[in-house]
C-alpha cells in the first residue's frame, strides 16, 4: 500500500522535521497533541491535529491506543514514531501494523531483540560484533570497578549510574532502576566495564526489504552530560585521526549489526572506542537519531524520506551515498549547567537564531511555547556544516554567540565555549571532557553581572524616560542632582557538588567559596545575589564609577565604549526580568522592588524546589549537621531524578516535604541554619 497521509506519533522539533520531508513530497500530515502542547508549532503546521488528553506522557504519548484511534479519525495510512516515547516499543508497532497501518520503522521483532541491552549484546556476540561482557550483580568485587549500571531498555542516558566504590553500588541500581521504571516502564538494570575517558562513535545504517543494507558513514558522540549528547559531528575526529582501516572495521561492524537482526529502515548502532582503534557494541537504536542531520548534511540525503521509501518496500538504488565535508550539531537545552545540569522551565519570550548559509536550525518552540517538566528539555538543534571541521566549528559557535533565547535559562553559553575550546577545536575530544572542564570553569570568562546590570538600568531609564523635547539630552539639568539607583538580583554560583555515584569525578574541579546563606540585598531570594547599580546623568555625561563612557541607550539597546571599545548590548524583558546579552554571552537578571515587604523574604539557607516535581527521596533528618553541596532532597522531573544540595554546611533545622509529595517550583524544601 503507498503511503499518503502520515501521523506523527511524537511532538516538537521532530515532528517538524518529519512533517517538512512529507510535506516535499506531497503527502498529508497528522500531529497528535497533549493539553500541554495544544497551541505549540508542530501542532498548527500538521494538516490536522488530534487531542490526546492528559499532559503527561503516561497519559498521552505513550497510549499507543488513542495514536492508532488517531491515526483512523483522522484518515492517516501510515504512523511515524519519531524518537523517544514509543518509537522502540515493539507491541505498538505490531499493533500499528494490525491495525492495517504502515509502519514506519524496522519490524517489531528487531525492535524487541535490540530494545534488550542484554538480548542485544548477546546477538552481537554470536555475530562476532566486540562487545564488552555484561558483569553479575551478585557477583562483581572491587576489581570489576568502576562500572556503569545501565537500564536494559531504552536510552538517552535515563537509567545510568557510574559506580567507583562496592559502597555506592546498593544506591545506583535502586536510583538507575527508578528512573528506568519511569522513563521505560522497565526497572531491569545490569551492570557492565567503565571506561573512563572513551569515544562514542556511532554508524547510521539503512536497509531495505531486498536485503541491501548502507552504512552512511559514522558520527561521533563524544561531548556528554549525564551520559546524554551534547555536540555531534559527522565524520568523526578519532576515525579522521587514526585511518581509513578503523573507518573500515566501524562500518563493517554496523552492516554485520543490521544484518544479524534482519533490519529494515534507519537503525543506529553505537560503539565506545578507545585511542588504540579498538572498539565494542554498545547498543542499536532502532529509529531515527537525533543527531541524524549531521549524517545528512554530510551525504546530502534525507533519511526521513529513505525511510518512506523502505516502508513503501522500495529498494536503495544506487551507489551508497559517500560523506563530503564536515557537519556539527549543537542541543541547545533549557538547562542550567553551573547547576549540575539541572533543567530548566517556564515560557520562552524570545527565540531568534540567525540562520544562514551553511547552518540549519531544527526548533521545536517558538515565542509563547511553554517548557514544562513533562517532556525533554530540548528546545532545538542547530546544525552547522562546510568543507573544513574548523571553520564549521567557528561558524556553529558564533551562530549561537548570537541568538536570543529569553524566558528560561539555557545552554548556549556553555556550548559556544565548548565549540571554541582548544581540545574540541583539535579534535582532541572524548566522553571525559565536562569532567576535565566543568561548566563553571568553561564559562569562567563569561558576561560580567555587574556590567549586565549597568546595561539593564540605562535601559530600564531609558524605557521610563521616554522621548525628549528636541535639543535636550538626558544629562540636563538646571541643578545639580544626586545618583541614581537601581537594584537587580542574578542567579549566584550554585555550590561545588560533591562527586557521587551519577557524575565522574573531575580531579580539577576548582574549590569555589560558598556564599553564606541568606540574602544579602533585601529581596533576594536563596540562590541569588543582589547588585545595586549607581548612576547620574551629569552635565559631561553618564557618571558611574565603572569607567564607561555611554554612546547611545534605548530601551532595547545599549552600547557603551570601555578602555577605548565600543561594544553593544541587546536588552529584552519578560515578566520582572531583563536579559541582556552582550559581547561575552547572556545574563538574566530580576529586577528588585525598592521597598520589600519583610514577610516575603525567605528563611536563610533555605532549599526551594528549582522545578515543580515529585519528592522521590530524602537524605537526611532535621536535626543532622550537613556539609555544603551534600544532596538533602531528590526530585523526579523530566523522567529524571535531580539532586537538591544544601547551600552551606550547618544544621538541618528545617525538612517540611517527604516522600511522594508533589511540589511547584519556589516550594521550600528545607532549611540550612549556619553554625
Amino acid at each position: 500500500m503507498t503511503i499518503t497521509s502520515v501521523l506523527v506519533a511524537n511532538r516538537g522539533e521532530i515532528a517538524r522535521r518529519i512533517f517538512g520531508t512529507c510535506r516535499r513530497r506531497g503527502l498529508a500530515t497528522v500531529a497528535v497533541f497533549s493539553d500541554a502542547d495544544a497551541g505549540e508549532p508542530h501542532v498548527r503546521e500538521a494538516d490536522a491535529a488530534v487531542r490526546l488528553p492528559g499532559v503527561t506522557p503516561a497519559d498521552t504519548y505513550l497510549r499507543g491506543d488513542l495514536i492508532i484511534a488517531a491515526a483512523r479519525r483522522a484518515g492517516a495510512d501510515a504512523v511515524h514514531p519519531g524518537y523517544g516515547f514509543l518509537s522502540e516499543n515493539a507491541g505498538f508497532a505490531r499493533d500499528v501494523r494490525a491495525a492495517g497501518l504502515t509502519w514506519i520503522g524496522p519490524s517489531p521483532e528487531a525492535i524487541e531483540v535490540m530494545g534488550s541491552k542484554i538480548e542485544s549484546k548477546r546477538r552481537m556476540a554470536v555475530a562476532g560484533v566486540p562487545v564488552l561482557d555484561r558483569l553479575d550483580v551478585a557477583d562483581l568485587t572491587a576489581d570489576d570497578l568502576p562500572v556503569l549500571v545501565k537500564a536494559s531498555a531504552g536510552g538517552g542516558g535515563r537509567g545510568m549510574r557510574i559506580v567507583r566504590s562496592m559502597a555506592e553500588l546498593p544506591d545506583a541500581i535502586a536510583s538507575a532502576a527508578r528512573e528506568a521504571a519511569a522513563a521505560f516502564g522497565d526497572p531491569t538494570v545490569f551492570c557492565e566495564r567503565y571506561l573512563e575517558y572513551g569515544h562514542h562513535v556511532e554508524v547510521q545504517v539503512m536497509a531495505d526489504e531486498h536485503g541491501t543494507i548502507w552504512a552512511l558513514g559514522e558520527r561521533e558522540c563524544s561531548l556528554q552530560r549525564r551520559h546524554q549528547k551534547v555536540i555531534e559531528e559527522a565524520p568523526s575526529p578519532l576515525v579522521d585521526r587514526l585511518g581509513g582501516d578503523l573507518r573500515r572495521r566501524l562500518l563493517g561492524a554496523g552492516r554485520t549489526a543490521a544484518a544479524a537482526v534482519g533490519y529494515r529502515g534507519a537503525g543506529t548502532v553505537e560503539f565506545l572506542a578507545d585511542e588504540r582503534g579498538d572498539f565494542w557494541f554498545l547498543e542499536m537504536n532502532t529509529r531515527l537519531q537525533v543527531e541524524h542531520p549531521v549524517t545528512e548534511c554530510v551525504t546530502g540525503v534525507d533519511l526521513v524520506g529513505l525511510q518512506l521509501d523502505v516502508a513503501n518496500g522500495r529498494p536503495l538504488s544506487g551507489p551508497e551515498p559517500a560523506v563530503t565535508g564536515h557537519a556539527i550539531e549543537a542541543r541547545l537545552y533549557a538547562e542550567d549547567p553551573a547547576d549540575d545540569w539541572r533543567p530548566q522551565t517556564g515560557t520562552v519570550v524570545a527565540f531568534d537564531i540567525p540562520a544562514g548559509d551553511g547552518i540549519r536550525v531544527d526548533a521545536g518552540v517558538r515565542p509563547g511555547s511553554v517548557v514544562g517538566i513533562h517532556y525533554d528539555a530540548m528546545l532545538a538543534k542547530v546544525i552547522a556544516y562546510g568543507p573544513d571541521r574548523e571553520a564549521v566549528a567557528a561558524r556553529l559557535a558564533a551562530t549561537l554567540h548570537r541568538a536570543r533565547v529569553h524566558g528560561v535559562t539555557t545552554n548556549r553559553d556553555l556550548l559556544v565555549a565548548s565549540l571554541r575550546h582548544p581540545d574540541f577545536r583539535s579534535g582532541a575530544i572524548d566522553t571525559g571532557f565536562y569532567s576535565r572542564n566543568p561548566p563553571r570553569r568553561l564559562v569562567a570568562a563569561g558576561p560580567d553581572p555587574e556590567m549586565a546590570a549597568l546595561v539593564a538600568a540605562l535601559a530600564d531609564a531609558a524605557l521610563e524616560r521616554g522621548p525628549l523635547l528636541p535639543g535636550l539630552t538626558s544629562g540636563f539639568r538646571n541643578i545639580p542632582v544626586g545618583h541614581r539607583s537601581r537594584t537587580y538580583a542574578v542567579r549566584a554560583a550554585a555550590p561545588p557538588a560533591p562527586p557521587d555515584a551519577t557524575e565522574p569525578a573531575a580531579a580539577t574541579e576548582p574549590t569555589e567559596p560558598v556564599a553564606p546563606p541568606g540574602p544579602a540585598i533585601p529581596g533576594t531570594a536563596p540562590g541569588e545575589r543582589g547588585i545595586e547599580v549607581r548612576y547620574r546623568f551629569g552635565r559631561d555625561g553618564l557618571e558611574t564609577g565603572a569607567g564607561a563612557t555611554l554612546v547611545s541607550a534605548s530601551a532595547e539597546e545599549v552600547v557603551l565604549e570601555v578602555d577605548g571599545v565600543r561594544r553593544t548590548w541587546s536588552v529584552g524583558r519578560f515578566e520582572d526580568r531583563v536579559v541582556v546579552d552582550g559581547p561575552a554571552g547572556s545574563v538574566e537578571l530580576r529586577r528588585l522592588p525598592r521597598f520589600t515587604d519583610p514577610a516575603e523574604l525567605m528563611p536563610a539557607g533555605a532549599l526551594v524546589a528549582p522545578m515543580p516535581g515529585t519528592v522521590v527521596r530524602v537524605g537526611a533528618e532535621v536535626g543532622d549537621p550537613v556539609a555544603a553541596g551534600q544532596p538533602l532532597v531528590w526530585l523526579e522531573a523530566m523522567k529524571m531524578e535531580h539532586a537538591v544540595r544544601a547551600p552551606a554546611a550547618g544544621t538541618l533545622t528545617e525538612l517540611p516535604v517527604e516522600v511522594g509529595q508533589q511540589v511547584t517550583q519556589g516550594t521550600p524544601l528545607a532549611v540550612v541554619s549556619g553554625d
